[in-house]
């Protein structure tokens, strides 16, 4: 965990958030020009205290009485009370602000707009139900999304997004009060009219609506919702800067680990545009530069990392390519206080401005830091080849001692050994805060190449393995790789529900080795649907979900699945 001492912005109280539900009232398109699925909107007065004049599905706060209402409403066995309390709460809003009723009468039948006419849609909605003898459908109301509102904003919630299929017989009329204009709209018109700016919806109804586009109707929503009652998906969006414009991501978005880091309390102030010409302050002790080298492989750039503080001194990981610029800015970040100099590994954007760096400190007078890491093994290629001044050893630790008045202040980076992407590949942990930084073996936004005969894909795998015992060992949560955006999340606490329970460094490694896993088993497929087939052959099999353009890059890694592959005895994965 991060040291409140290292954050950027002081704590500060989030608003408490407030339960609520909304439903998505779901039809088939009866266009059979245009099938799919239409759902219910509407838009909000212009003068509410949240989303004014935005189009929303219908919804609002739960109330004691909804809970009170359990015995007038049907149950699926495996819906919890929670579930079905939120249920009852969407179908009670859903009838107050647009007169639609998810109800049977006492023979079964469906209530219809006969039955609505006959109720007060302003007095006690559970009482008027009771005496007409009208059960409520929540067996028929699932939960698609949870969200929790961003934690920047000063109204909070809680709220299922569920889902429900529209009642035949039934004509939407809104309150005219909290709600006007409900009409029905596909999922992709929704967002393509909000994108021309004439349909003003918030984040997390854009996020719903792009997800609710991917199915092909209604029963295929119902039917995913029903596999294991309970949400797709819950998100608590962090919201950062770009181009001096607010955006919001969700867990699964590239900045969303950076912004946990830097704004843990949802600070509205980290700018994401990249930048090479000034370093970006990630926690008091943590810089980043990155190297004005992006590209196809190294995407926005390589990162370089100072860590330190001006009493203690400084460590760099990662100087980055020989550029004369990127290393003279990399030094000032430094303030010219660099105790050591640690390549991940030997490839050209990584380590060739390590030399440069040190010269910089010998011209200025002070003390020549050691350039350490390890060297490139005789497999690397012409380009990578790298010698340390000091080999560092697995389990290795490096420290940094300042003083902050009567307090001695540490930084301590453990050395990991982690071949698979190069022989000679390690990664560094600073123990204090939680962080790793992972050079290449773990990027943001990509996979990384596994290249034979440096690369190993074995060798890979069984690192992350040992990098998650790390991360649990030395309670990790965030990975620093050399290439994209910070990556994880705190730990999941009240405030963090979306959290995964032991932080997000370890769920982005299980992801990772996931999907390594996932693609062997699809190369596996390939050698044996072409036995006698080329790498050429295979990798349009293996990776017929990647553009063909980056085929040539993926070969390399096809290549390290192969091998992998032959090593345990055959392809029966």
């Amino acid at each position: 965990m991060v040291r409140p001492t290292q954050l950027l912005h002081p704590p500060r109280p989030l608003a408490a958030v407030r339960p609520a539900a909304t439903v998505l009232l779901l039809r088939d398109s009866t266009d059979p020009q245009r099938p799919g699925i239409e759902v219910l909107m509407t838009r909000r007065s212009m003068t509410a205290s949240f989303a004014p004049g935005a189009y929303v599905f219908p919804g609002g706060g739960i109330d004691a009485a909804d809970t009170q209402a359990h015995t007038i409403s049907t149950r699926r066995p495996t819906q919890g009370d929670l579930h079905l309390t939120q249920a009852i709460a969407a179908i009670r809003e859903s009838f107050e602000e647009l007169g639609v009723l998810l109800a049977h009468r006492a023979d079964g039948s469906p209530v219809d707009d006969s039955d609505i006419a006959l109720l007060d849609r302003t007095a006690p909605f559970a009482g008027q139900c009771r005496d007409r003898g009208l059960t409520l459908d929540g067996a028929g109301v699932f939960v698609f999304a949870h969200w929790i509102t961003d934690r920047d904003l000063p109204r909070r919630f809680d709220v299922p997004f569920l889902v429900a299929r529209m009642p035949t017989g039934q004509q939407p009329v809104a309150d005219e009060a909290e709600q006007f204009e409900p009409c029905w709209v596909r999922p992709a018109d929704a967002l393509e009219r909000h994108k021309d700016g004439d349909f003003f919806i918030i984040f997390p109804t854009i996020r719903t609506l792009e997800r609710l586009q991917a199915y092909a109707n209604v029963q295929a929503v119902l039917d995913a919702c029903a596999r294991n009652d309970g949400p797709l998906w819950t998100s608590c969006p962090r919201a950062g800067l770009v181009r001096g414009a607010e955006e919001r991501y969700m867990e699964h978005e590239l900045p969303f680990g950076e912004l946990a880091l830097v704004c843990p309390d949802g600070q509205m102030v980290h700018n994401l545009d990249w930048q090479h010409e000034q370093p970006v302050q990630l926690l008091k002790n943590v810089q980043r530069l990155t190297a004005h080298n992006p590209g196809f492989m190294t995407g926005p750039g390589t990162n370089s990392y100072v860590v330190g503080d001006p009493a203690s001194g400084h460590i760099v990981i990662d100087p980055g390519p020989d550029e004369p610029a990127h290393i003279e800015r990399l030094w000032r970040a430094a303030g010219g206080r660099i105790q050591a100099i640690v390549c991940t590994h030997s490839h050209p954007d990584h380590s060739p401005g390590a030399p440069r760096l040190q010269s910089l400190c010998v011209a200025a007078g002070l003390e020549k830091p050691p350039i350490l890491g390890l060297p490139s093994a005789p497999t690397s290629r012409e380009n990578s080849h790298f010698t340390p001044e000091r080999v560092l050893a697995d389990g290795e630790q490096l420290v940094l001692l300042g003083q902050a008045g009567d307090t001695t202040v540490s930084h301590t980076l453990e050395v990991v050994h982690t071949p698979g992407h190069a022989a000679n590949h390690l990664c560094l942990a600073l123990l204090e805060d939680g962080l790793l930084f992972t050079g290449d073996h773990i990027l943001n936004g990509s996979t990384t190449v596994i290249d034979p005969p440096d690369g190993n894909m074995g060798a890979y795998l069984d690192s992350l393995d040992k990098l998650d015992a790390l991360c649990e060992r030395h309670g990790i949560e965030f990975l620093l790789p050399a290439h994209g955006h910070v990556l994880g999340d705190l730990r999941r606490t009240v405030d963090n529900p979306s959290a995964p329970p032991n932080g997000g460094a370890r769920a982005a490694i299980a992801h990772l080795k996931a999907h390594r896993l996932a693609r062997e088993a699809k190369v596996a497929r390939a050698m044996q649907a072409a036995p006698e087939g080329s790498m050429d052959d295979w990798v349009k099999i293996a990776y017929d979900d990647v553009p063909d353009r980056l085929w040539p890059v993926a070969k390399r890694s096809l290549m390290a699945h192969v091998e992998r592959i032959q090593s345990l005895g055959g392809f029966n994965l």
